[in-house]
């Protein structure tokens, strides 16, 4: 096949997915050139593909059709009990049809980007994982590089922390060309159904365009997309939306971030969509909507009436004690809005001195992306507010922040979230933050907490019983806290029934229902 990709694998195997797959296999691709060229960016027709991985026709029912999903990494497979919602909605969408997970591996090569990268197979049930092992430098480069100095800033709309340079762009173009690379050998034919996940991996789709894949490729944003005036602020932004509409179904947590999309599709390359949300582009049937993703509300109710016992001793002391709990549970992120919470809290202190000894706050900040530079300064900022409230007002039987800077078993924050009552989720931008969804289905419905809920963050456009805020607004906050922590129980009771009703609506099941259904029927 000169010319074209090689493709080896281990002798017990048939081809990349024949029936006796062991529990893991290794198979060996050939990367892309070093050069974005689409010319010799070919592979293969689908006939001889077909030969090569063996007949694998399926039904063009939608819920028998193989899905693919295709993430920057991998979720945790073996241990669904620490899955977080989005991994647990993705799970549960293969565990019922069977398909594939491909993502990055956690490990990486140091060789020259011309080295064969390394895709590692493994099968867990119905559920068959590739880990793909990509070039250090390449990687971090489309990793810490493009994706999180460049989009993440940009769609969280803080231009002043975006860094445009040409090496994040064509790393980020590159690794997404070995997404494709390996993803045309994986596929089984034109009718599996192909799920990509999140900004990093926007051109994936006109990436397998032009290997000349036709499957039916759906995108969902997790993050914001931000409105035409800062997304016009990254030099690339046509080439981004021109990425975007290679796509057949585009998903986004809200209503605002599909205005502000269809808005930046008009703006930039004149496409219009009507009021069903389709489009055509270059011939292609686009549909874009908004699909609220969610939580499997029922199961992490267990899961949080099931606390650890620490936990346990640990609300017994506060309730003897007269301690009521405020929480917090975020990645140590500056879009989070973190410093801003801890100086509401102190206002609080200052303008409801009632509260003093009388309430704690628990701030969980479990780190990520310690290399890109703001965030070592978002967490130096962070102590050191944590440490001016605790040395205000701390004395020896009171601290009034805890601060923990270090990943939580999921299974113990559901029973930290059941034990607080109040839950404090005020990012400045957020996608949607499940947090919030998970705090409502910790509750005891009996004796609920109180949800204080940016008004930025996705989540709101649902959750119209939380007590909204601005969280800029440090006084609005610390006065919401107030009412929170004030607030009679009928009034949390019926606040709390109508949030958990909306949440059960629009759980995970649902949303991956919603989106895969749209996903196989053509328009």
């Amino acid at each position: 096949m000169e010319g074209t990709e090689r493709i080896a694998w281990n002798n017990r195997i048939g081809g990349p997915f024949s029936g006796d797959l062991q529990a893991q296999d290794f198979l060996v691709l050939q990367p892309p050139n070093e050069t974005h060229d689409e010319a010799s960016q070919t592979v293969c027709d689908f006939a001889e593909r077909e030969a090569a991985l063996g007949d694998r026709h399926t039904s063009n029912d939608a819920r028998s059709r193989r899905l693919v999903v295709v993430s920057n990494r991998l979720g945790n497979v073996r241990d669904l009990a620490q899955a977080g919602g989005l991994t647990a909605g993705i799970l549960d969408a293969l565990a019922e049809r069977g398909g594939l997970w491909l993502g990055a591996s956690e490990e990486h090569h140091g060789s020259a980007a011309s080295d064969e990268p390394l895709i590692h197979l493994e099968r867990v049930g119905k559920i068959e994982t590739a880990a793909l092992t990509l070039p250090q430098q390449e990687y971090s480069l489309y990793y810490n590089g493009y994706a999180n100095s460049t989009l993440w800033p940009l769609f969280h709309y803080r231009l002043d922390l975006v860094q445009h340079r040409s090496e994040f762009l064509h790393a980020y173009r590159q690794i997404n060309a070995r997404f494709a690379q390996a993803l045309a050998r994986l596929l089984s034919g034109n009718d599996d159904l192909i799920w990509v996940h999140d900004y990093h991996l926007i051109p994936l789709a006109a990436a397998l365009r032009r290997l000349g894949l036709g499957n039916r490729i759906g995108f969902f944003l997790h993050i914001p997309f931000p409105p035409p005036d800062l997304f016009v602020a990254t030099p690339d932004h046509g080439e981004l939306i021109a990425d975007l509409l290679q796509y057949d179904v585009l998903g986004f947590q809200t209503a605002t971030d599909v205005t502000n999309f269809r808005r930046s599709a008009r703006a930039t390359g004149s496409t219009t969509f009507d009021a069903g949300g389709v489009a055509q582009s270059s011939g292609r049937t686009v549909l874009s909507r908004s699909f609220p993703i969610g939580i499997d509300v029922d199961a992490f109710a267990r899961m949080a009436n099931e606390a650890a016992e620490d936990v346990q001793i640990d609300s017994m002391r506060r309730q003897i004690l007269g301690l009521k709990q405020i929480i917090g549970v975020d990645r140590l992120d500056y879009s989070k809005g973190l410093p801003g919470r801890m100086q509401a809290f102190a206002r609080l202190l200052e303008k409801h001195p009632e509260h003093e000894r009388a309430v704690t706050y628990l701030q969980i900040a479990s780190p990520t992306r310690e290399e890109v530079a703001a965030y070592a300064e978002i967490r130096a900022q962070l102590e050191a507010t944590a440490g001016s409230v605790n040395g205000k007002y701390a004395d020896l039987t009171w601290t009034p922040i805890r601060y923990i800077h270090r990943t939580v078993p999921r299974s113990r924050l559901a029973g930290l979230l059941r034990a607080s009552q109040v839950g404090l989720v005020t990012p400045l931008r957020d996608g949607m933050n499940l947090v919030a969804k998970e705090y409502i289905a910790a509750q005891d419905p009996a004796d609920p907490g109180v949800l204080v809920l940016s008004r930025f963050a996705g989540a709101a456009e649902e959750l119209a019983q939380s007590l909204i805020v601005n969280p800029y607004a440090v006084d609005e906050v610390a006065d919401a806290i107030a009412k929170a922590l004030a607030m009679p129980l009928e009034e949390r009771i019926a606040r709390h029934g109508a949030l958990i009703e909306r949440i059960r609506r629009n759980d995970a099941a649902q949303w991956r229902k919603s989106f895969l259904e749209a996903l196989a029927n053509r328009i």
